[in-house]
């Protein structure tokens, strides 16, 4: 090779088309926005576009802490309408940001549910079977989030009518039986609550969770059969939780309260800031460290849709294990002595800026 030369690299000598993955060819062809970065500061002021494969208006969040594993969307009802029905082989789960309205569910061996929901719900589509949203406004339009696994299965497969038009019916996830989205469920040690509808995840009871720190509560969801699984936690006013780490995909959705999280990866010098506010959603990346701060006058609450249920087991990177165990005892979790001083002097100024009593004195902040 001369001088003159640039080197050309191997990847660029394929064709075009491969330089893309699956998932990425078919966010192209939905044609809707595409939204990326850390975080999004408002689920409700997220702006959508016509979605003529869904007969709605839509956007996808494809947020880099997701890294492809899983990925995100809102979609939006107009007034008294409703979506295409549709069936796939991903999973999906629902969170209701505004707006009142049903979904029907059905499969190929006749099992038909039909439910409602509003603001604050949370439910999951079982595998493959076909679900439709209607809108109970005539004058509003609904909006929803949706999390999927669509990226895993779309870059493994790579099969469009093979996803989408499958007729295998999982009755192992949904056999049609009585009340499978009335909310029943069943309450496992390690405050996991078995169950496939939450009518409203603002109000639903938590549990005393110590080892996190700061008189936080949390109740772990696992949801019809999946691997993707979904948590609430909650802590008080003045107080922040212990920083930990885990694996991608964890979208993380503000309930109330205000406040801010920080993320970084080991040994960085400076630290990402994410502030939020109910309706803010934000992905920390795989294996970054994290911490959430409540720097508001009520307490804060937030839901994370991700990997790492207590029942199905994915892969290690995704799954979430010592999240309160000390990494000096091989968790995933730095103990409040333990961490950066720069956390407590920061939460403290941000704190007093807003008139909001630090109230940490019951534990052992390294300062």
């Amino acid at each position: 090779m001369s001088d003159g030369e640039k080197r050309v690299a191997q990847e660029d000598r394929l064709p075009q088309e491969w330089q893309k993955s699956a998932h990425e060819r078919r966010l192209e062809a939905e044609g809707i926005p595409v939204l990326g970065g850390y975080d999004v500061q408002d689920l409700a002021r997220v702006g959508v576009a016509p979605w003529p494969r869904m007969a709605a208006r839509g956007a996808y969040i494809r947020l880099a802490g997701t890294e492809d594993t899983n990925n995100a969307y809102i979609i939006e009802v107009p007034p008294g309408g409703q979506t295409a029905e549709e069936r796939h082989l991903y999973e999906e789960f629902y969170f209701v940001v505004d707006g009142r309205g049903a979904c029907e569910v059905r499969n190929q061996a006749g099992g038909r549910q039909a439910f409602e929901w509003q603001p604050g719900s949370l439910f999951s589509i079982p595998l493959n079977c076909a679900h439709r949203l209607h809108n109970g406004s005539g004058t509003h339009p609904a909006r929803l989030l949706g999390v999927t696994t669509a990226p895993v299965m779309l870059n493994l497969i790579h099969n469009t009518e093979f996803l989408f038009n499958c007729p295998f019916d999982f009755l192992d996830r949904f056999d049609g039986r009585a009340g499978y989205f009335g909310g029943e469920g069943t309450l496992y040690p390690g405050r996991v609550w078995d169950t496939n509808f939450v009518a409203d995840v603002r109000r639903f009871q938590l549990h005393d969770w110590a080892e996190r720190g700061a008189g936080g509560k949390n109740v772990m969801f696992e949801f019809a059969n999946n691997a993707l699984c979904a948590h609430v936690s909650e802590f008080p006013v003045g107080t922040y939780k212990k920083a930990h780490r885990h694996g991608p995909g964890a979208h993380v959705i503000i309930l109330s309260g205000e406040g801010y999280s920080i993320m970084w990866p080991e040994g960085a010098p400076a630290f990402t800031e994410v502030p939020w506010r109910p309706g803010t959603m934000f992905v920390p990346p795989g294996m970054w460290w994290h911490q959430h701060f409540n720097t508001g006058p009520t307490p804060a609450r937030y839901l994370a849709i991700r990997w790492g249920g207590a029942k199905w087991k994915v892969a290690r990177y995704l799954d979430i294990q010592g999240v309160d165990k000390s990494r000096k005892d091989g968790g995933n979790q730095i103990e409040y002595e333990d961490q950066d001083p720069r956390v407590h002097r920061m939460f403290v100024e941000r704190s007093a800026a807003r008139g909001v009593p630090v109230r940490m004195d019951a534990f052992r902040v390294r300062v």
